[in-house]
């Protein structure tokens, strides 16, 4: 046994697929507050005065929030080598920002909360994927990452129909959004028990020396093939809707009832964590291959959720959920493999980047050409699928290749 597989031993008092677990629980602690609120978040907006061109807008740059600025936090948590204070200060922005939702009275104030909670999101995220990288190094990373996400999507499912059940027993979105204070302190409750329990992750898995950390390096230092599967992941999400958009759908053709749209959204989470355990289980076997299925599945959700037809809806909403419960646990299971252990966060931080503005881009898009014609957004959204189909394909050949010289 090495000198720092002692010192780990002393330090973290927990195994690393506990260590994953604890994670989940709080991951889902906290989606409880931030998915409930993305759940009502496109009808409340609409309650405000937005039409479906704002509520992308707004929507879009959440998520660009959350994914964008990783490109710095990544690099300070590889800078700082503290991942615990960037990630608790991630959760507490999220337990904030949220709950004061039911104080806002406008729609500038709405957005600024919304995309603050995503601000929290981005801080936390390249810091937190660090460590469960660190757990994940015996445990197979499509593994680690995807039982973390089928965790984090009890949550998800389970915020969406607390705020249901508050509606539909005539509660507002106010009251809502004021009951979700409650998982928040209790997510970071959580947070500060597994951080006393494993104060150092990165003991779990052995590492080489590494290059002095001097300064912050914005896109320099990661692989050519880090940057293709980038630019894929982007085309990807330059086609995927928000749930904002979608539910803009739903609420303005009164489809189905207020208090529904949280519901259909929790059945979009319960896919999403089916989909994360079945396909992380698939990278481990297959690679690239597996993320085969993406682009299809995002043609297949605006055919579904542009319906008028209720059946359809709530397959559409099983399609988007699953399709996100790729995004969220395959596709960040990849990078790690992408990047050298001493980049992660930087890999991490600069892959959620550029997923964001393609994200950004593609709500705001699907969003403007929903408004001239649903036909027109699933054209658009078709067309941008097949391009990234395209791209995919030279990523799994190379990384068959690869595998196979390894082999030989």
């Amino acid at each position: 046994m090495t000198q720092s597989e002692v010192r780990g031993t002393g330090l973290n008092r927990i195994t690393p697929v506990q260590f994953v677990i604890g994670f989940g629980v709080v991951s889902a602690l906290a989606d409880v507050v931030y998915e409930g609120a993305r759940s009502l978040i496109g009808p409340y907006l609409v309650s405000l005065g937005a039409s479906a061109a704002v509520v992308g807008i707004v929507t879009g740059a959440g998520e660009a929030s959350a994914l964008v600025l990783r490109l710095f936090t990544g690099r300070l948590a590889d800078r700082t080598g503290r991942p615990w204070p960037q990630t608790a200060l991630g959760y507490v922005l999220t337990a904030v920002c949220v709950p004061l939702l039911a104080v806002s009275g406008n729609l500038v104030a709405a957005a600024l909360l919304y995309n603050g909670e995503r601000v929290g999101k981005a801080v936390r995220t390249p810091a937190r994927d660090s460590m469960l990288a660190h757990a994940s190094a015996s445990l197979g990373r499509g593994y680690a990452f995807g039982l973390h996400e089928a965790l984090d999507q009890v949550g998800a499912m389970t915020g969406p129909l607390l705020l249901a059940a508050v509606l539909a027993l005539g509660g507002s979105d106010h009251l809502a959004f004021a009951i979700l204070a409650v998982p928040g302190a209790l997510a970071l409750l959580t947070l500060a028990r597994l951080r006393k329990a494993a104060p150092d992750p990165a003991l779990w898995e052995p590492v080489a020396e590494v290059p002095e950390r001097k300064r912050l390096r914005l896109g320099r230092g990661l692989p050519r093939r880090f940057w293709h599967y980038a630019v894929f992941s982007a085309t990807t999400m330059l086609g995927f809707s928000t749930w904002g958009v979608l539910t803009v759908h739903l609420t303005q053709r009164h489809l189905v009832p207020a208090a529904v749209v949280p519901v259909l959204y929790a059945v979009a989470m319960a896919a999403a964590a089916l989909a994360a355990i079945v396909f992380g289980r698939v990278y481990d076997r297959v690679g690239l291959r597996g993320l085969i299925a993406l682009p299809p599945l995002a043609v297949l959700v605006p055919v579904l959720s542009f319906s008028d037809q209720r059946a359809a809806l709530v397959t559409g909403a099983v399609v988007w959920g699953a399709g996100m419960g790729v995004h969220d646990s395959t596709l960040r299971a990849a990078v790690a493999e992408l990047v050298p252990s001493h980049r992660r966060g930087a890999g991490y931080g600069t892959f959620s980047a550029v997923y964001g503005l393609a994200w950004l881009g593609g709500a705001t898009i699907i969003g403007a050409l929903y408004e001239h014609s649903a036909a027109t957004a699933t054209r658009y959204i078709a067309c941008v699928q097949a391009v990234a189909l395209v791209l995919l394909v030279p990523l799994v050949r190379r990384q068959e290749r690869r595998a196979s010289a390894h082999i030989s």
